[in-house]
């Protein structure tokens, strides 16, 4: 089995080494090899780190909390003056007002760059492997070509510029506006034609090369001019609908059950179309999607007695509300099947909790299997159930085994009063909007039963491109050309399609305009990282919401860390720090 040369890299050398060309970096010893020896062991060992390192970027605290707080979707506040401070990152960031030293955004900026420079290793050892006849290598070159790409795209989103380079021994090139486009455009269209298209969703494929040249020309007007009004060009739009359909007419299919897009086994649904996979020998530290908003006081299955959620980013009123305003009187658990999925079964007789308390609820229980207890999914909200522990810390059951499932009892340091978890609707920087049990929490992600320890690992595999987004994507850029009955269409076929749960199947909407579609891809595409990008391709990112008033254009891109100015202060002119910071 053959050594892999891996670069160890600080935060700051890692920018000088993959943008600045530096080489003169202390190397360690890994093997990254997945499988195999010889020629297949060289391919797997030069892609094994970038998409390990793909990981890191989506963590909960580096980009994909980055996207989530920064939009309208969530907000984090100093829990009951104990927990999740951080400096105050979380709370600038949400508010608009970071700086260049805020550490939500230089981790991002230190993983997306430092995974950049992973592809472009790998891109340059495997262009080598395919010039020497190495027949395994080509079809992972094409994957990295588009790795690279897609890195680019998140630095263009986040940061307005993206880094051109080929060669490890070569300077970066910075690219805005245009140029980006154009470059991003190139490395996609030249791997399009080539690259495979049946290695599952774990591997960059044909069909997410579409989605990404899909989502580039339709954010095309955002990138060209990111502060001004989005100026859309049909010829930007007919590309948009081209790729989408080939995706569409493609070998996907939208999931019935929409949480099954987000459980277990969810590496085999044939919506995912890209996305970062966890499956067994594969399973990482990355469950944080499933446990970061969740109660700390919730134990997520009763297999697992130490685990729990850590009360982070709640969902903000103002996106609560969005629900609301769309289904009127009828309660969005009861019209849209997206919204909430019921797991937890509690029986009629103890749904009232009135005079109950954690004092007298002994008997205010029902059993379940260990194995057989999941947790609600979707938005929680108000009381929830589930398992409770005893004394020593083990979870209590009958008799008979089983898994007593109460009222979860809130005992964190701001329920002193000893209460249940009640998630209320307010969410703030009020000292009482920043209580453990403040605000509805995500519970999209099914905790996992194959994993080892399901707070600590995952075999939920972390959905980046699906196909609902595809429709969601094909249905603006027909609205945008005003094709309204075709925009109409795609996006009832994906509101309809969600109807494994019969009465909570969404009705077809009667008509569409810029904001219903805006309004609807929160709802199908919330907490996955997308609604900020959504936001300021609508011009919404401006609004207020929560505890955001700031209507500062400049902040539709984050500043460049201070400690990457630093970094690239010997190259004259190479980084421009962004307008507003």
């Amino acid at each position: 089995m053959k050594n892999i040369k891996l670069y160890k890299i600080l935060p700051i050398a890692a920018f000088m080494f993959a943008f600045l060309g530096c080489t003169d970096l202390d190397e360690e010893i890994l093997d990254e090899s997945l499988t195999g020896t010889g020629e297949a062991e060289v391919v797997s060992g030069s892609i094994a780190p970038v998409y390990g390192m793909l990981r890191q970027v989506w963590m909960h605290t580096v980009n994909f909390g980055l996207q989530e707080v920064a939009s309208d979707e969530g907000i984090l506040p100093y829990r009951g003056g104990t927990d999740w401070f951080d400096g105050g990152k979380f709370i600038a960031v949400h508010q608009h007002l970071m700086t260049p030293t805020n550490g939500l955004v230089s981790d991002a900026w230190t993983y997306i760059t430092l995974t950049l420079s992973r592809a472009v290793l790998a891109e340059e050892r495997l262009r080598l492997e395919v010039e020497n006849g190495n027949s395994n290598a080509q079809d992972a070159l094409y994957e990295m070509v588009a790795m690279k790409a897609y890195l680019n795209m998140l630095a263009l989103d986040n940061w307005g510029l993206v880094f051109k380079k080929d060669g490890s021994d070569q300077l970066s090139e910075i690219l805005r506006g245009q140029e980006a486009i154009s470059y991003i455009e190139t490395e996609l269209l030249s791997v399009v034609d080539g690259i495979n298209s049946n290695k599952g969703p774990g591997r960059m494929n044909k069909h997410a090369v579409e989605a990404l040249l899909a989502r580039l020309y339709l954010n095309a007007a955002v990138y060209r001019d990111p502060y001004g009004t989005p100026e859309f060009r049909d010829s930007d739009l007919d590309k948009v609908i081209q790729y989408t359909t080939n995706i569409i007419n493609g070998p996907y299919a939208l999931s019935p059950e929409y949480f099954d897009l987000f459980n277990d086994d969810n590496n085999t649904n044939p919506e995912l179309i890209f996305a970062l996979d966890q499956r067994g020998v594969l399973q990482t530290e990355h469950s944080r999607w499933q446990y970061w908003s969740i109660s700390g006081d919730q134990v997520p299955r009763p297999e697992s007695p130490s685990t729990r959620g850590t009360d982070a980013v709640a969902m903000t009123p103002s996106f609560y509300q969005t629900w609301v305003n769309a289904y009127g009187d009828v309660d969005p658990a009861d019209a849209d099947a997206r919204f909430f999925k019921e797991n937890t079964m509690v029986p009629e007789e103890l749904r009232d909790l009135t005079g109950v308390n954690p004092t007298n609820d002994a008997n205010h229980f029902y059993t379940v299997e260990a194995t057989e207890f999941e947790m609600d999914r979707g938005i929680l909200r108000n009381i929830i159930w589930g398992p409770r522990k005893d004394e020593n810390g083990n979870i209590i059951t009958d008799e008979n085994g089983k898994v007593k499932i109460y009222p979860v009892i809130n005992r964190r340091s701001s329920g002193a009063d000893i209460r249940y978890v009640d998630h209320t609707l307010k969410v703030d920087f009020t000292t009482e909007g920043s209580l453990h049990n403040a605000g509805f929490r995500f519970s999209k992600y099914q905790f996992s039963r194959t994993a080892p320890n399901c707070c600590s690992n995952s075999s939920v595999d972390i959905v980046l491109i699906r196909l609902g987004e595809i429709y969601l994507m094909r249905a603006e850029a027909k609205l945008r050309k005003g094709d309204n009955a075709g925009a109409l269409a795609d996006v009832n076929t994906l509101r309809t399609s969600r109807n494994a749960r019969p009465a909570q199947t969404p009705a077809p909407l009667s008509a569409i305009d810029l904001d219903i579609l805006f309004r609807e891809s929160g709802f199908e595409l919330y907490w996955e990282g997308l609604r900020r990008v959504y936001q300021i391709r609508f011009g919404k990112y401006e609004d207020s919401w929560t505890e955001k008033t700031d209507s500062d254009v400049n902040k539709r891109l984050f500043p460049i860390p201070q400690k990457a100015m630093d970094g690239a202060s010997s190259e004259a002119g190479f980084l421009v720090q962004n307008p507003g910071y």
